[in-house]
């Protein structure tokens, strides 16, 4: 009873057997379904990204030039002002004091002019007399001599006795500068977005002004201070559109202008990048200062042009091999526009153009010859489409569900569609993937002929035909 049940069981597990290693090859050797997207039209953007700050056109920060203590405040925050509106005023008092010494010196001084003046009459006649003497030898020689000196000394004391008077007067005049300058006022027409002082608080001019107020001109009329990489500058130009969103308002798109871009090279961490100044127009007051921007600026622009995903261009099945037999198919893909050349679809394609077993293909599924295991990965779609009218290759599904190449010449890209400029037809099928059981299999590059290298994915041993 034992020998029969084993060998049951053992006729069991080799059926099973059996039934597994069919399906296996069943499953290794069913047809490649190919995911394929029609060739449609519509808008694609050539834009260079950045980030950058909305910060007023002119902005103004109003300081102190003298020292002292706040007495009123005109002006709060967001308060509209105008150019010589009173904004702030200081304790007036100590400055009033020194302007009433100044004005007392200055007094001083006139009257000491007037004593010099009448000191240099006096010594003037006493010379004359001295000298009608000396003529008639009345007096010595030393009397007249001592007359001279004297009318010297009072004619130069009279002339310092006159600077003193304009030093005085000087005084005068800075302390009332200094006194007008208690009265802080607006410099320009605009809004208050700050204010760094209180009513009672000392503010201290030494050797910088303090800041009380910092005032934007015009807040209809804001710009962009973006960083744009030195990657990309060469693409930027004055004039050019631009695109943009905040945080704050994410689902609202706004709009503006390259106004400059400025040649001093920011270096941060190894990274050169240049500011870029892009006017926007805030007529809706919804834009504020210091917001983040996300920043666009549209290079080129295309409206209703036929285009195909960037995934088209990285497409190549399995086998592939360019400029070899695979690369001559029996029949025209459907679709193909003039612009595939005199030979359309059937001239033999350049090496370069594709790269052996870089696809999502599987061996038989497009009738392509397999190379031996030569290294390469197709041409990605910012590679692809670096350059208006720029050649590449992609696949199209033929009546029988097949890929068959197609020479196209491309132009913008947006990073995920590309133009076509010439080769394909509206509707025709590129190839995108390979579909699994999960959906399209990514058409992206991989190894030919090697297994992967990390010690984590799983290795699949190829069948030898």
């Amino acid at each position: 009873m034992v020998r029969p049940r084993a060998s049951r069981i053992i006729l069991a597990a080799a059926a099973v057997a059996v039934v597994a290693v069919v399906l296996a090859f069943r499953s290794h050797d069913h047809d490649v379904k190919y995911a394929a997207v029609p060739v449609e039209r519509g808008d694609l953007m050539d834009v260079v990204g950045a980030t950058g700050t909305l910060q007023a056109v002119i902005t103004v920060q109003v300081g102190s030039q003298v020292s002292g203590t706040i007495q009123n405040l005109y002006a709060d925050f967001n308060s509209v002002v105008h150019k010589g509106q009173v904004i702030a005023r200081l304790d007036p008092s100590s400055f009033q004091a020194r302007l009433g010494q100044s004005q007392a010196s200055l007094i001083a001084a006139r009257a000491n002019v007037e004593r010099s003046r009448a000191e240099v009459d006096d010594a003037h006649q006493k010379l004359g007399r001295a000298k009608e003497l000396a003529a008639q030898k009345l007096i010595p020689q030393s009397d007249l001599d001592t007359a001279q000196a004297t009318y010297d000394g009072a004619v130069a004391q009279h002339k310092a006795n006159q600077a003193a008077v304009n030093q005085a007067q000087a005084n005068v005049n800075q302390a009332k500068v200094d006194l007008d300058h208690t009265i802080i006022t607006a410099p320009i027409d605009g809004v208050v977005i700050a204010r760094n002082v209180d009513v009672g608080q000392t503010v201290a001019a030494s050797f910088t002004a303090p800041v009380l107020f910092v005032i934007a001109n015009d807040l209809k009329h804001m710009q962009v201070n973006a960083s744009i990489d030195e990657a990309d500058i060469g693409r930027v130009r004055s004039g050019q559109g631009v695109t943009f969103r905040v945080d704050a308002y994410p689902d609202q798109t706004f709009r503006g202008r390259v106004d400059q871009v400025r040649l001093q090279p920011t270096t941060v961490q190894n990274v050169v990048t240049y500011n870029t100044i892009i006017s926007v127009d805030n007529d809706d007051g919804k834009l504020m200062p210091g917001m983040t921007a996300t920043v666009s600026v549209i290079v080129q622009k295309a409206d209703n042009v036929l285009r195909i995903p960037a995934a088209a261009l990285r497409f190549r099945p399995e086998g592939f091999e360019p400029g070899g037999r695979g690369a001559r198919p029996s029949a025209a893909p459907p679709g193909a526009g003039a612009g595939a050349g005199a030979g359309g679809p059937r001239a033999a394609i350049a090496p370069g153009a594709g790269a052996p077993g870089a696809g999502g293909g599987r061996p038989g599924g497009g009738g392509f010859r397999r190379t031996g295991g030569q290294p390469g990965a197709a041409p990605t779609a910012a590679a692809s489409a670096g350059g208006s009218g720029r050649s590449s290759l992609v696949f199209v599904l033929d009546e029988k569900g097949q890929p068959q190449p197609v020479r196209v010449r491309l132009g913008i890209s947006d990073g995920q569609y590309v133009e076509v400029k010439d080769g394909l037809a509206e509707g025709a099928r590129a190839v995108v993937g390979v579909e699994g059981e999960a959906g399209a299999r990514p058409s992206g590059p991989r190894p030919s002929g090697s297994p992967s290298n990390n010690p984590f994915s799983p290795q699949f041993q190829r069948r030898q035909r």
